[in-house]
């Protein structure tokens, strides 16, 4: 079983998609802290033709949080708001009818815990993508929470009969393959390739949110262009 395990974040860009899209299951990391000026509560999208912040609005978060101790503001003002910027930034986009209905029902889902509003976030994505991924949130998995980082993980994918652990080439100084190899658990690290489409008449701008990948390609182009890409990704 190929595992991989990540913090959930908001609309993230298309490599989070493509190592989902290479594992059975895909842990979603909400017993960890929150991370103060990360991707969990944001992203960035067109906004003018330029790279701009979108963001999700929080109740009580702090990085002396778990991730599952945070709500999701219930005030439906900046769901409005931000629903009114993105259809302002995209209605011209080739593929807004299509993807506007999707992200307007995700970001209009009505849970306030922030764990379980990005875990519908994940899924309704990763359902208009026809992905096969199943998804666990660490959470609920039975196991020693006292343990921090490598441990914790080791100890996720010992619990899930994981063989292979994935994850993205940014945690390849956190993690030792020997470590999990003494557990029969392979370490692979995976790299995106640079994926380039056609956004405006603007130069194109990279690493935004899935949000803009979706307005610009259907989602056949999205399964059978950049998931293939993941064949190129290099292993570590």
């Amino acid at each position: 079983m190929k595992i991989g395990i990540m913090q959930p974040y908001f609309f993230p860009y298309i490599g989070y998609w493509q190592l989902i899209n290479a594992v059975d299951k895909y842990v979603i990391y909400d017993d960890v802290n929150y991370i103060k000026g990360g991707w969990i509560n944001r992203n960035r999208i067109l906004i003018n033709d330029k790279p701009s912040f979108i963001n999700l609005k929080m109740n009580g978060s702090s990085p002396n949080k778990l991730i599952k101790e945070i709500h999701v503001s219930n005030d439906n003002r900046w769901k409005n708001k931000l629903l009114k910027s993105i259809e302002l930034s995209y209605r011209k986009a080739p593929f807004f009818e299509m993807s506007f209905p999707i992200i307007e029902e995700i970001i209009n889902h009505d849970e306030v815990n922030l764990s379980l509003y990005l875990e519908n976030l994940i899924k309704r994505i990763a359902e208009y993508l026809e992905m096969n991924t199943e998804f666990v949130l660490s959470s609920n998995i039975e196991k020693d929470n006292s343990l921090k980082g490598q441990d914790k993980v080791i100890e996720i994918c010992k619990s899930l009969g994981a063989k292979e652990y994935y994850n993205a080439i940014g945690g390849v100084e956190l993690y030792s393959a020997e470590n999990f190899n003494s557990y029969g658990i392979e370490l692979r690290f995976l790299r995106t390739e640079y994926i380039e489409y056609k956004q405006f008449k603007n130069d194109f701008s990279p690493y935004l949110s899935i949000i803009d990948v979706m307005m610009f390609n259907s989602k056949e182009e999205i399964m059978n262009i950049y998931f293939e890409e993941i064949e190129k990704w290099k292993e570590y």
